[in-house]
């Protein structure tokens, strides 16, 4: 059995989606399906249980027999949300728990970290996990902190010999797009915001440059397609020798109009853009580069390539958005 935290959400359901069709055994669902579309998320896999998180520790003890790995996608993962209690008993205390019960029934466990733990990039985008390396990043708010919390604590943990799941892995997921991320609603990806405007031939809007060493809309960001993403996860569950914390993305920056354009492209029409101001609130803390090295999931035996800009946008609008149901 497997157990997915956040199997309802973005990256989990296609995590899930993937464990149904290599066959990998009974798949369980923790999550919170709400009054909305993210059931939709789920709707077509063969799913064993859903569990509501709050039962979620119950239900471990009461099948710790029968529980091959725990993918732990579960958080409040909003960067704009304030209640910094709350992001610390969904990211960081349910984590620790987590942790300790697979440690305790030797249980497999994979977790999803964040970019956002690097903060504004000042430190580089290397993903030493080191207690000292990690010490110098600074994230920038209370979602990247929570997760960069936990990637501290057990990172000392293990640097202390203290007893660990039989194999632990943080990954710290960059600019993720692809389908089923359709609930995130002014969190989804720009991709997933831009292509209704380019499907009705209008203009889509990117934010103009505050610096002069970037042109308007060529801010960069390490944007990598989810089935990438869910790749890493597959691989890791295959090689149960490899734990540690590791970056997911592309290791290859790209920009705000290379990403506009790919999606117009999609659709073979011609792109259209205009640049607004970058908010003030936000302006000073705007990142303009963010880039994954990803020198040590490869030098651990990763050697799938990463999808390109484009054809991951091509797949995207033509496989899911562009069609009468985008659900994976």
């Amino acid at each position: 059995m497997y157990v997915v935290t956040g199997g309802a959400g973005f990256i989990g359901s296609n995590i899930v989606w993937s464990l149904e069709r290599r066959g990998l055994g009974p798949v369980v669902v923790a999550d919170r399906l709400g009054t909305g579309d993210k059931w939709k998320n789920i709707a077509k896999r063969e799913i064993a249980d859903v569990i509501p998180p709050r039962r979620l520790l119950d239900f471990l003890d009461a099948n710790a027999g029968s529980v091959s790995a725990v993918i732990h996608m579960g958080a409040i993962s909003a960067t704009t949300e304030r209640d910094a209690d709350l992001i610390f008993e969904n990211n960081f205390a349910l984590s620790m728990d987590l942790w300790r019960w697979c440690t305790a029934h030797e249980v497999r466990f994979i977790y999803a970290s964040s970019a956002a733990t690097y903060g504004d990039g000042t430190e580089g985008f290397d993903d030493d996990a080191t207690p000292e390396g990690l010490a110098r990043l600074r994230p920038m708010n209370a979602y990247g902190w929570s997760k960069h919390l936990f990637d501290r604590r057990i990172v000392r943990m293990v640097e202390n010999g203290e007893p660990r799941p039989p194999q632990w892995a943080g990954l710290k997921f960059f600019n993720v797009f692809g389908p089923n991320e359709y609930h995130k609603d002014r969190m989804k990806s720009v991709v997933a915001q831009i292509q209704p405007v380019a499907v009705r031939g209008e203009t889509c809007r990117l934010f103009r440059s505050h610096r002069p060493d970037y042109k308007d809309g060529g801010q960069l960001r390490d944007f990598v397609w989810v089935d990438d993403c869910v790749r890493i996860v597959d691989w890791l569950l295959d090689n149960e020798a490899v734990s540690g914390i590791f970056n997911a993305g592309t290791g290859q920056a790209r920009s705000f109009l290379d990403l506009a354009t790919a999606v117009y492209r999609a659709l073979d029409r011609e792109p259209r853009i205009e640049y607004i101001d970058t908010p003030e609130n936000i302006r000073d803390r705007y990142q303009y580069f963010t880039q994954a090295n990803m020198d040590k999931l490869r030098t651990a035996g990763f050697d799938a390539p990463m999808t390109s800009l484009e054809d991951a946008v091509r797949s995207y609008v033509v496989d899911f958005l562009n069609t009468d149901d985008p659900y994976r």
